[in-house]
């Protein structure tokens, strides 16, 4: 944004973990200016957002406010339904992942997007990360067909588990969390998802009859890659092994190795990286490895926060840019397609075949 640009007026809709980082981001950004946060109940907020008008209507805001971006961060049963109002009111939007709750609502608001010439950016926030960008780039450059090994479990207890429990009024831990990870998948072998198959299994009495909190799934891409997902939420779930990250392909693998005491209830810990390991499976004519693994130390990755900012900068770019988000848009949508087909397929007890479907 130059010198002589006005900032670009946001309005901020739901305020719990996401909502508050983001609104922080705006806050700090002379890029943008606050106009209005939303959130349907009472909600403490930190020092630096207490300040900005505060409604508990979503419609009634975006009235009042008429904003150049509105900023979703809600549960995911609202995100098409206020992202095409967003968009109809002529405002560019930033939307939470998931970017809704099914396939045709998320082909609704990519199509709204289309229509109206709005910036639409859906929140993963691993694609605004330097590491986990260096995790695809050292992935594609040892080349497939990949095998990728992703979880990303949470033993949560207190409020944590009040809210995971909220959460899973609307969606399983298997979509929420999933789509980051498929949408990771999907960037390193960019193929075709061909079929899904998942299990999962209710293990709280707390959790909705027909909701499962632990689930995983499989899914087979059209160049041979496979990919495993696994998450789960609740005081039950055990810390051991709760964040795997590996890829691995003929000609080696590339991991994440976290720190020794991390904690799967650490929000930090859902995106730091830590350091990256690559290991080559070239031999030498002895049999042993012709090279050493390599180390690369991400000691220096930003924080939750620091992602967040780096988000809305994109945001702002892609506003200030016109930037063509057809690839982005897309790729959100494909990777709902494929968590919502595995949860088809955990509720059904059949596999999914993706190429059968539009």
């Amino acid at each position: 944004m130059n010198s002589n640009s006005k900032p670009v007026r946001v309005l901020v809709a739901g305020l719990g973990n996401m909502g508050r980082s983001h609104a922080l981001a705006y806050h700090s950004n002379p890029g943008f200016q606050i106009v209005g946060l939303v959130n349907r109940s009472a909600v403490d907020l930190p020092e630096a957002l207490q300040n900005y008008p505060l409604s508990r209507t979503f419609k009634e805001a975006l009235q009042e406010h008429k904003p150049d971006l509105v900023s979703i961060n809600t549960y995911a049963d609202t995100h098409a339904e206020y992202a095409i109002a967003a968009m109809d009111s002529g405002a560019h939007v930033f939307l939470e992942k998931p970017i809704a709750t099914d396939v045709a609502d998320a082909r609704r608001v990519v199509t709204k997007a289309r229509e109206t010439g709005r910036k639409l950016v859906v929140g993963y926030i691993l694609r605004h990360h330097p590491s986990w960008i260096k995790l695809i780039e050292e992935a594609r450059a040892l080349g497939g067909p990949y095998a990728f090994r992703l979880n990303l479990n949470q033993q949560s207890s207190g409020q944590t588990w009040e809210t995971h429990k909220s959460l899973m009024e609307t969606m399983s831990p298997l979509v929420d969390c999933g789509v980051h990870y498929v949408d990771v998948m999907c960037q390193i072998t960019d193929a075709k998802p061909v079929k899904v198959h998942g299990i999962g299994l209710r293990l709280s009495d707390e959790v909705a009859p027909d909701m499962y909190n632990y689930g995983q799934f499989q899914v087979t891409f059209d160049d041979g890659s496979i990919g495993w997902y696994e998450a789960g939420w609740g005081p039950m779930m055990s810390e051991t092994a709760f964040f795997v990250k590996d890829i691995i392909t003929p000609a080696g693998s590339v991991s994440i190795i976290v720190e020794e005491d991390a904690r799967s209830d650490d929000i930090d810990v859902h995106t730091k990286t830590s350091t990256l390991k690559i290991h080559y499976s070239d031999t030498a004519s002895d049999g042993s490895f012709a090279q050493p693994d390599r180390l690369l130390s991400m000691h220096d990755e930003p924080d939750h926060q620091g992602l967040c900012d780096r988000e809305q900068a994109f945001m702002l770019k892609a506003i200030a840019s016109d930037m063509d988000l057809t690839r982005h848009m897309n790729d959100a949508v494909q990777s709902l397609r494929i968590c919502l087909a595995a949860d088809e397929s955990i509720r059904t007890g059949s596999e999914i075949k993706l190429q059968d479907r539009g």
